[in-house]
C-alpha cells in the first residue's frame, strides 16, 4: 500500500518590499491640483502690495498690506504695475486670483517656488515663471521665484518676500525716463526680465572674480591653505544660476515667437536683444562650470605635486645618508680584529672620506637637476 509522504517546501526568504517612487513634485505635496500651497521658506507677517499706475504725463503710487489696492479701476490709456510680495499668505493670492480670472493652476505656480521657469499663454492674460538672483546687502547668494500676468494694460508680479532689483526700474517709471511711460504693459514686462537679466550678469562677474582668486592662491605660495570648501560653494552657486538660466532662456525664446495681441510687434524686438543677452549668460556660466571643475583638479594636482616636491627631497637626504650609514655600521661592530682601527688617525680618515661622499653626491644631484 502507498502511502503518500508529504514534503515540507523550504520556505523562500521574503523579498523586502520596494517602495513606489514619487515624483519630487509629489514628494512635496499631494494636495488637489490647484491647491495653494506655498513651498518656499521665505514668511512675512503681512502681504505687501505696491500699485503703480503711469500715463506719458502722470505717475503715482500706492503702498499698502491690503490686497483691496490692486482691485482700483483703471483709467483709460493707464498701465498699471501691481507688485506682490508675501506668497506664504495663499489667502491673499487667491482672493486676487479670483478678482483677475486668474486659472486654479496659475495660482498654483506662483506659490510653488519649486516650478520650474516657463511660460503659458491664456486667451486674456500670459503667465511667465523665473527666478531672481542676486547678492544681497549680506553678501549672501539670494534664489528668488518670481511670477508675472500679463493682460490688457496692467502687469502682476509675485514675489517671495521684500527686496528685489527693480530699484532703478522704479526710479526711471518716476522720473519718466527711458520709454517705459511711453510704452504698454508688455513693455514692462521686458524691463522687469532685462533687470533680472542684468543681475545675472553681475554674478557671473563676480564669480569670474572669485574663480581667478582661486587661481592666483593654487598658483602662489598660498596654496596650503585649504580651499576645498570655497570651490564646493563656488560650485554649488554655479549650478543654482545655470538652474536658473537655461530654462529662462527657453522662455524668453518662446516669448520673442509667441503670437499675442499682449505684446506689441515694437517690444518683439526688445525681447529679441534680450534673448541674446539670457544666451551670452548661459555660454558664460558654461565656461565657468567648466573653470569651476577645474579647480579642484588643479587643486589636487597643486596637493600632489608638493607632495612629490616633498617626496624627492626626502629620497635625496636618505640617498646621502644611506652610504654613510653603511660606513658607520661597518665601523660599530665589535669585531676585535678590524684592520682600519689601528690606525692612529684612522678616525679622522673616515670622517673625510664620509665628507667627501656627501659632496660628491649633492654635486651628482645637481647635475642631474634633481636639486
Amino acid at each position: 500500500m502507498n502511502k503518500h509522504i508529504k514534503i515540507k517546501k523550504p520556505k523562500l526568504p521574503r523579498m523586502p518590499r520596494i517602495p513606489k517612487i514619487k515624483s519630487a513634485h509629489k514628494m512635496l505635496k499631494n494636495d488637489v491640483p490647484g491647491t495653494l500651497t506655498y513651498t518656499g521658506s521665505k514668511e512675512q507677517k503681512h502681504v505687501s502690495v505696491e500699485l503703480i499706475e503711469y500715463t506719458p504725463h502722470d505717475y503715482k503710487i500706492e503702498q499698502g498690506n491690503d490686497i483691496s489696492i490692486a482691485f482700483d479701476k483703471q483709467k483709460p490709456g493707464e498701465i498699471s504695475w501691481i507688485n506682490i510680495n508675501g506668497l506664504a499668505h495663499t489667502d491673499q493670492i487667491e482672493k486676487l486670483g479670483q478678482h483677475y480670472d486668474l486659472h486654479p493652476l496659475i495660482l498654483e505656480d506662483i506659490v510653488d517656488t519649486n516650478q520650474r521657469p516657463k511660460i503659458d499663454e491664456y486667451p486674456n492674460y500670459l503667465f511667465v515663471v523665473f527666478k531672481m538672483l542676486y547678492f544681497n546687502e549680506d553678501g549672501a547668494f539670494m534664489n528668488e521665484h518670481i511670477s508675472l500676468v500679463l493682460g490688457e494694460n496692467y502687469l502682476i508680479t509675485f514675489q517671495e518676500a521684500d527686496g528685489d532689483v527693480f530699484d532703478s526700474l522704479r526710479m526711471r517709471i518716476a522720473n519718466a525716463k527711458g520709454r517705459v511711460r511711453n510704452a504698454g504693459a508688455d513693455y514692462l514686462m521686458f524691463a522687469i526680465m532685462d533687470a533680472v537679466v542684468d543681475h545675472y550678469f553681475t554674478l557671473i562677474e563676480t564669480m569670474s572674480d572669485r574663480i581667478e582668486t582661486l587661481e592666483d592662491i593654487l598658483f602662489s605660495n598660498q596654496a596650503e591653505q585649504d580651499i576645498t570648501q570655497d570651490i564646493q560653494d563656488l560650485k554649488r552657486e554655479v549650478l543654482r544660476l545655470r538652474k536658473a538660466v537655461f530654462p529662462f532662456r527657453e522662455v524668453v525664446n518662446r516669448l520673442e515667437k509667441i503670437d499675442s495681441q499682449l505684446i506689441d510687434e515694437r517690444t518683439v524686438t526688445y525681447i529679441r536683444d534680450l534673448y541674446d543677452h539670457v544666451v551670452q549668460v548661459s555660454d558664460s556660466i558654461d565656461i565657468y562650470r567648466e573653470m569651476t571643475w577645474g579647480l579642484m583638479d588643479m587643486y589636487m594636482t597643486t596637493i600632489s605635486n608638493r607632495m612629490n616636491e616633498v617626496m624627492k627631497v626626502l629620497t635625496i637626504i636618505s640617498s646621502i645618508f644611506i652610504p654613510l650609514t653603511f660606513m658607520a655600521g661597518i665601523y660599530g661592530m665589535n669585531f676585535e680584529y678590524i684592520p682600519e682601527l689601528n690606525l692612529r688617525y684612522g678616525y679622522f680618515y673616515l670622517w673625510g672620506l664620509m665628507f667627501i661622499i656627501f659632496f660628491l653626491l649633492l654635486y651628482y644631484f645637481k647635475r642631474k637637476k634633481w636639486l
